[in-house]
């Protein structure tokens, strides 16, 4: 009876050092990925433009997000010639809140 408790506790700890393993690894490749989009953002945009997202992100990080997304696609296309500066960064904006300004909910 006791050999079973023990061999029962045995295998629930390796089950958990294999759990916290995975969450290691998963929480590495995680840290990673953010490194790669703020090394491709650092390079593709102004220090002006950067500081902008980064008030954006405060105030409205599903915006901010969808927008640095938008940027590293473009970067990896090769469509971004020079680098993103203030003010297009404000129209990517703008073109952003104006698409979600458009939705209309009307009640009956």
């Amino acid at each position: 009876m006791e050999d079973e408790l023990e061999d029962i506790k045995r295998k629930k700890l390796e089950q958990l050092k294999k759990q916290m393993q995975y969450d290691e690894s998963q929480e590495e490749a995680e840290g990673q990925i953010e490194a790669q989009r703020k090394a491709v953002l650092r390079t593709v945009m102004t220090p002006k433009a950067r500081e902008r997202l980064g008030r954006v992100k405060i105030a409205r990080p599903d915006v901010a997000e969808g927008i640095e997304q938008q940027i590293i696609m473009l970067a990896q296309r090769g469509a971004i010639k020079d680098k993103v500066d203030d003010n297009t960064l404000k129209k990517l904006l703008g073109n952003i809140t104006q698409r979600k300004k458009d939705i209309k909910i009307e009640r009956r």
